[in-house]
């Protein structure tokens, strides 16, 4: 019996992580990308606890189970702090160059407006996203965003509305919706503390959810990834991908746009779920170009959301000599 017991949670174990290699973007293959630390942390238990037992092939079950462990730890070892990091930490040539961004899901069934309302006034970021904004959200806020000369919005009742909001000198801000779907993009052309051009992507796919492929979302990331290539301006993305950092459709962004993200050498700073730790998962993006600098990446305290807000401070390091689109 428990040869058949642990040979089936070990079959279990295999599946889960060969799933995602396939080409499926059916929600239940691709879903498996995400938790990839809970499937070693299971294969690990699963190791310890038949060590004490005589099974018949248990080399070989025991081979199978560190090989996953193996592959699953070199996807997500990037996201802690033994790697080397991709952005180093540096201030601003001066303060007054620094620019802070905040980007989170309000979460629309969330009544905890005045929690948020808290968090913005102490942060007062310079750049705004929030995801998730319905009427009632909208209607929560307006006293908040006000502050901002500039807001683009769209307000929806279905978990994909978006508000965009900046004090930064603004040169054309745009809705996109990259596959013709009902859930936005936004992109800005602002100009920083310093003076220097850049774009601001944010963006909020569907997640590979039951009813959901990923084809969509995937598809969306690499529309998102084809506007930052052809960009000659430097370039900030955040948003709530859902998707995890080490998904192979993250992978392909980043190495489409040769992007840099704060987390790789930090640790994985976890954005959701804010309510269930042991579901957290890195699914709340920030991605830059090399000519951006980074003065801090953190993750903020909840405020009834789902999802934890994701702040950083940042600034242009220089201008490129082209500033074309």
């Amino acid at each position: 019996m428990l040869n058949w017991v642990f040979w089936g949670l070990a079959l279990i174990i295999i599946i889960t992580t060969l799933l995602p290699l396939t080409s499926s973007a059916t929600w239940w293959v691709r879903m498996w990308d995400f938790p990839r630390l809970h499937i070693a942390g299971v294969a690990l238990l699963t190791l310890l606890a038949c060590l004490p037992f005589a099974m018949s092939q248990k080399p070989l079950l025991a081979a199978a189970l560190i090989a996953v462990m193996v592959y699953q730890g070199m996807q997500i070892f990037p996201y802690t702090p033994l790697a080397r990091t991709e952005v180093d930490i540096a201030g601003a040539p001066s303060p007054a160059e620094e620019m802070s961004l905040l980007s989170l899901n309000v979460l629309m069934e969330n009544t905890r407006h005045h929690d948020l309302i808290a968090i913005l006034e102490r942060e007062d970021p310079d750049v705004l996203l929030l995801m998730e904004t319905d009427d009632t959200w909208h209607a929560a806020l307006s006293q908040t965003l006000a502050r901002y000369p500039t807001i683009k919005s769209h307000i929806a009742n279905y978990h994909y509305g978006l508000i965009f909001a900046t004090r930064l000198e603004t040169s054309g801000v745009e809705l996109l919706w990259p596959l013709a779907d009902d859930t936005p993009a936004v992109r800005a052309v602002m100009t920083s503390p310093s003076g220097a051009a850049f774009n601001f992507i944010g963006l909020h796919p569907r997640p590979p959810v039951f009813g959901n492929t990923t084809a969509v979302r995937d598809r969306q990331i690499k529309e998102v990834a084809l506007m930052t290539k052809s960009s000659e301006r430097p370039t900030v993305v955040m948003g709530d991908f859902n998707d995890v950092a080490w998904s192979w459709t993250t992978k392909r962004f980043k190495r489409y746009c040769d992007l840099l993200e704060p987390r790789v050498g930090r640790g994985m700073m976890s954005s959701f779920h804010a309510e269930y730790p042991f579901m957290r998962l890195p699914i709340d993006q920030m991605f830059m170009t090399k000519d951006v600098g980074l003065v801090s990446f953190r993750r903020l305290e909840p405020f009834g959301s789902d999802h934890f807000p994701m702040a950083a401070t940042a600034f242009i390091l220089n201008q490129r000599p082209n500033d074309g689109q």
